[in-house]
This record gives C-alpha cells, structure tokens and sequence, in this order.
C-alpha cells in the first residue's frame, strides 16, 4: 500500500512496548479514511481483529470503506467465525502461491476512490 502513495497504520511499527494497544488501535482507526481486512483463520480468532470489525461496521465515516480481503484458501476457515457481514461485501482472495499482483491493484484502487 504505501508503495502504491498510500499511508498504512501497521500495528507492529504504530505500537511500542508500554503502550497501551487498545488506545493506540482506536486512535488509529479514528483517524483512518479506511480498513482492509486482512481475514485469516488465526485473525478470525482474535478479539482485537473482530472488534476492530465491529467499529468500522458501525461508523458511517468507514460506508463502504471497510475492505475484507482473504488471505488463502477459504476451505480453511471456520464458517461461523467469518462475519456475517462479509457475504454483503465484495472480498478480495489472495492466494498463498504469491500470484496476487491484480489483487493487490484492486486493493489500492479500492482505497483510492474511498479518500
């Protein structure tokens, strides 16, 4: 993304040690235009990750801004932990084999027309 001109909140470089992670999300996401999704078995797990779901769900500012975007085979994902949401929502696959370059440009235009 940011190779594409964009800005991205990335929790790894945004949260030091001692801050508080749950403050520092919810700044990000107040200040954020919008949200992709990142959906694997394991982010599907998370608390963090749903919440962070709900909020952009709920918040007009995040109207077809919130961008879910598939990470592997969907074969492997637990049917009931996928937000009902997400069957109303146009997703974007990308594969584990590396091939995702057209997907990746879907993503970025995506965020594009939303700013």
């Amino acid at each position: 993304l940011e190779a594409a001109g964009l800005d991205a909140w990335y929790s790894k470089r945004e949260i030091m040690p001692g801050d508080n992670w749950a403050e520092k999300i919810a700044q990000g996401l107040k200040e954020s235009n919008a949200m992709v999704v990142l959906v694997t078995p394991d982010a599907l797990e998370s608390d963090a990750v749903q919440s962070s779901i709900s909020y952009a769900l709920s918040e007009r500012a995040f109207s077809k801004r919130l961008i879910p975007v598939i990470v592997g085979d969907s074969a492997d994902f637990a049917k009931d932990r996928i937000p009902w949401i997400f069957n109303r929502l146009k997703t974007i696959k990308l594969s584990k084999d590396g091939e995702n370059e057209e997907q990746f440009k879907k993503i970025v235009q995506v965020l594009k027309d939303a700013a």
